[in-house]
């Protein structure tokens, strides 16, 4: 077939026969939100020998490259320790440099790989590490909108943990278990040895009552923003990495996480380093061995607390909020923790994390006719929850939240004049209830700015927040950091009647959290979103939840996408990959056999053939691909096509005026931009005719190339035309949500470099998006049901 949609017949991808070559390094980072490996996978892989003695497990060859969020094969130890990185965020950054550290400490070969999604990759989120800590002890920097965006996360979080804290008690550090929270992992010993129901997994999660064992404040966990430490304190840390031959630029990212006495703390608990971001267990073994000898083995409790803490962390990188109590000590297991239970015991006891138990679905079973309703409550079967308390907290202050502003709309207002015309249906809903979901495809995105229009006619305060920026819409980082949309009141709630949130999806689980709770009595909410698309960066499925705990109404659009595309799009919904009839040539496959043609084609296709034969100039043309690395992931399609579009020497951080480029300000925000000009402040960027300054010592870290982008940096926004690239190494790295955002993203036409075969058939029919364990629809179930049972 011809690459220029001029001359190429119109076909869909699983009409295509040709080009199924190898094309290089596999794609670092899978884009498959929700579609993470299951906890089992993820947090417990087989042991290798090393691990039956007790020794840090031996890393298999390349899985942090590979596994880690962002793990890119291209950046090795050497690399890290050098500090070196590469002219964009880069998530690698954290797992090559804990490499370094690994090298620096002795610790070994490295451990068993829990997996990773690959979102944060695709986000291009740099989590803090030892490339981002180099250099960065100095001054201050001034507040940007990401660090505005965090401390107002972070009042609304401390005002949510005053009032949890007020019907809590805490359980005493260090003291055994006992009452309900022995209870619990009573029952997951029960499970283990047959004599309970095995639990299932978490789509359609039961309803959950409140924590069982509230626990004082957790052990440090990472955090990203927050107070410079001391420098006398940053020295104490330096001296103590270096005694345990640690890299001494994990000095200022430890001072600060472990805050006060971070050296001491250190001193007494080594194992404490593993709350610094990209540290991995094998590491940590080796500085703990380094400062302890002989004192520090396998079945230290240290050693267990601290990798329960971690094993959650993974698990939120992949967007768990919870996992089950089974799967955390089989991880445990393989990470040479002889006891994984009186490990994962000990870590509850000392409020490390916090312990849950959720009914399954279904009935309970009849009470015995002598038994009291307590006994009969206790043969339910239930599953044993472990979580850490912040995404605890979100996700009941989420549900908490939703059910206030369910219950403040009790009158249905007068909107008849209104609900005429596109959109009457979600204005009806709106109009008699505090919270609506609205569920569509990219046709059905307007119909909330036309129930926007509506209420504001009816003299409502209303406003639209989407994950992109746009005309007449704020982010939610933008509400939340107060830089966008309207003030707050004296409560420090927003000021508005109606708050309609697109891109529902995207939202993880805290920003969900303070956006409820910063919505006054009384307002109106509105989720909105295309339940296909990939899922947030971050933990939690808050979307899916809500939805699937079918508590307020649910509005479904059932407007078609139109066109070929839509069409198209459409089917790889259900999991059918269609041939459609294109007579404009709006969906063009152009068959590949490697890497190198892939990109080849690419350039061409954005350079030359779709201006030419459709009118769209090459700035209007965005080409998709699953990673950033390999042959024909961003980085090789990104130089390519700055080669041919806007070449130059790269004079600041590798950019230059006119290049395209991607600004991610914080973890899971992708900005679409174009460089405007360098100088001693940073560089300049105009985002959306928003103008932006990185600061030099960030643009490394924020700011990547734009002509090609993952799905997850795409998702949000359309072009007039997208070039889907799928070099035969990206073939693993597909999942039905994938093709399905990444297609979606077109607005006229939509080309399909397509070297992967049957893979792609495949994955659209068969490779479902993976769960994530939370608890947000089991909360949701049981404050609805409490509701419906409370005298009126």
């Amino acid at each position: 077939m011809s690459t220029d949609p001029e001359t190429t017949a119109a076909a869909a991808p699983a009409a295509a026969e040709e080009g199924a070559g190898a094309g290089g390094a596999a794609p670092e980072d899978p884009a498959t939100p929700e579609a993470h490996p299951e906890p089992e996978a993820d947090l417990a892989p087989e042991p290798s020998e090393d691990t039956r003695d007790g020794d840090a497990p031996r890393a298999r060859a390349g899985s942090d490259a590979a596994g880690e969020p962002g793990g890119d094969p291209e950046v090795g130890a050497a690399a890290a320790t050098a500090g070196a990185a590469e002219g964009e965020p880069d998530d690698e950054a954290p797992d090559a440099d804990a490499q370094g550290a690994a090298a620096a400490a002795g610790a070994g070969d490295g451990e068993p790989d829990a997996g990773a999604s690959g979102e944060d990759a695709e986000a291009g989120a740099d989590a803090p590490g030892v490339t981002a800590a180099a250099g960065a002890e100095g001054a201050a920097p001034s507040l940007t909108e990401a660090q505005a965006e965090l401390a107002a996360q972070k009042v609304e979080r401390e005002r949510i943990a005053r009032r949890k804290a007020e019907r809590e008690a805490p359980v005493e550090a260090g003291a055994k278990l006992s009452g309900k929270a022995a209870d619990l992992l009573a029952a997951v010993r029960a499970v283990e040895s047959g004599a309970a129901p095995a639990p299932v997994y978490f789509d359609e999660a039961p309803a959950a009552p409140r924590k069982a064992a509230p626990a004082p404040p957790q052990q440090p966990r990472p955090v990203t923003a927050g107070a410079e430490p001391a420098a006398a304190e940053i020295e104490g840390v330096r001296a103590v990495l270096a005694r345990g031959g640690a890299p001494e630029a994990l000095a200022g990212p430890a001072a600060r996480i472990l805050g006060e006495g971070a050296a001491g703390r250190l001193v007494e608990d080594p194992w404490r380093l593993l709350a610094v971001a990209g540290v991995r267990p094998a590491q940590a073994d080796g500085f703990a061995q380094a400062l302890l000898g002989g004192g520090a083995g396998p079945a230290d409790e240290r050693r267990g607390a601290a990798l329960v803490g971690w094993l959650l962390d993974r698990a939120a990188e992949k967007g768990h909020t919870a996992l089950e109590a089974p799967v955390l000590e089989k991880a445990l297991a393989q990470y040479g923790v002889p006891e994984p239970a009186g490990a994962l015991e000990n870590a509850v006891g000392e409020g490390a994390v916090l312990v849950f138990e959720e009914p399954l679905d279904g009935p309970a079973p009849t009470p015995a006719a002598d038994a009291d309703a307590e006994a009969g409550e206790a043969e339910r079967p239930v599953r044993v929850l472990v979580g850490l308390e912040e995404y605890a907290l979100a996700e009941e202050s989420l549900a908490d939240g939703l059910a206030r502003l369910a219950a403040g709309v009790t009158d249905p207002a007068d909107w008849s004049r209104a609900t005429t015309g596109t959109g009457g249906e979600l204005i009806r809903a709106v109009a008699g209830h505090g919270v609506v979901t609205h569920t569509g495809g990219e046709a059905a995105r307007a119909e909330p700015p036309a129930l926007l229009e509506a209420a504001r006619k009816l003299g409502l305060r209303a406003v639209l927040a989407a994950h992109a920026p746009g005309p007449d819409r704020v982010t939610p980082a933008g509400l939340l950091a107060g830089t966008q949309g309207p003030g707050r009141d004296a409560d420090g709630r927003f000021e508005l009647d109606l708050l309609v949130v697109l891109d529902a999806p995207q939202l993880d689980v805290e920003t969900a959290a303070a956006l409820v709770e910063s919505v006054p009595d009384g307002a109106r909410l509105v989720l909105s979103g295309d339940p296909g698309v990939l899922g947030s960066a971050g933990p939690g499925r808050v979307f899916a939840d809500v939805l699937a705990a079918r508590a307020w109404p649910q509005v479904v659009s059932r407007t078609p996408d139109p066109g070929p595309v839509g069409e198209l799009v459409s089917g790889v919904g259900i999991g059918e990959l269609n041939q459609v009839h294109a007579p404009g040539k709006e969906v063009v496959i152009v068959p590949v056999q490697d890497a190198g043609e892939a990109v080849h084609r690419t350039v061409q296709l954005v350079a030359e053939s779709v201006p030419r034969a459709f009118g769209i100039p090459a700035d209007a043309v965005q080409v998709i691909t699953p990673g950033h690395g390999g042959s024909a992931g961003t980085r090789a399609l990104n130089a390519a096509l700055k080669e041919r579009l806007n070449p130059g020497p790269g004079r600041f951080g590798g950019f230059d005026p006119g290049d395209r480029v991607v600004h991610v300000p914080s973890p899971g925000r992708a900005l679409p931009g174009r460089v405007v000009s360098a100088d001693a402040e940073g560089l300049h960027l105009d985002l959306a005719g928003a103008r932006v300054v990185v600061p030099k010592e960030r643009v490394e870290s924020q700011v990547r190339h734009g002509w090609a982008v993952t799905a997850h940096q795409a998702v949000g926004t359309r072009w007039p035309a997208v070039v889907v690239v799928l070099p035969g190494d990206a073939a693993q790295a597909l999942s039905r949500d994938w093709v399905y955002t990444a297609f979606g993203r077109a607005e006229r036409h939509l080309s399909v470099v397509h070297g992967v075969d049957q893979a792609l058939p495949h994955a659209v029919a068969q490779v479902l998006p993976k769960p994530r364990t939370t608890r947000l629809t089991g909360l949701l179930r049981a404050l609805t049901a409490a509701q419906e049972a409370a005298p009126q």
